[in-house]
């Protein structure tokens, strides 16, 4: 597989760093890299890690500012796209087709391609033009999955939240990676 990561400024820097571990364990996995420089002061302000440490999970890394890159095109084929997390910026640029920069022009390029791209819009609360934004980007056809807290796997610390979110992405491109736990039932459930 061929997969696209973007990575923007909103809060959740931790999520696209888990994302791209999560990625890297799959084998036969291309991973595609482009991270806002918002993105980039994120990961300075919320983690321990150096901008290389994240850039080294990938195969391939690109400047945001170079329109240029062959992520920017349609004719380099992928299986899709993730954003994660997607700052409420990036999300209006996709929802409106203004693409100024890579990150954007990418989203759009795989929308375009009939490509699949996920979007983790990550904001809190959300005004009208966030909820007009994020529902023109579900008529646009990405798939939208905010980070939502998740309680029916007893996730008892922030690291298997973000487990069980990135879990929730993949499982978009039929990917389940180790640490997800999917709802299994309850036990309430009858055997006929």
């Amino acid at each position: 597989m061929r997969i696209i990561v973007g990575i923007s400024g909103a809060s959740g820097a931790i999520m696209g760093y888990s994302l791209l571990r999560a990625l890297r364990e799959i084998d036969d996995m291309e991973i595609h890299l482009v991270i806002t420089e918002s993105g980039i002061r994120t990961f300075r302000d919320e983690t321990d890690l150096s901008i290389e440490d994240v850039y080294r999970l990938a195969d391939h890394v690109y400047d945001n500012a170079d329109i240029g890159a062959r992520i920017a095109s349609g004719s380099f084929r992928t299986d899709g796209m993730i954003v994660i997390p997607c700052s409420m910026k990036t999300a209006s640029g996709a929802a409106n087709a203004y693409s100024d920069n890579l990150l954007v022009r990418a989203m759009d390029v795989c929308i375009k391609e009939n490509r699949r791209v996920i979007v983790v819009p990550r904001e809190m609360p959300l005004n009208k033009a966030h909820l007009r934004n994020l529902m023109l980007l579900a008529d646009l056809g990405y798939v939208i999955i905010p980070p939502m807290l998740t309680f029916y796997n007893n996730a008892d610390s922030v690291q298997k939240q973000v487990d069980h979110i990135v879990g929730k992405v993949l499982s978009q491109f039929d990917i389940c990676p180790p640490s997800y736990v999917p709802w299994q039932g309850s036990e309430m459930e009858q055997q006929y």
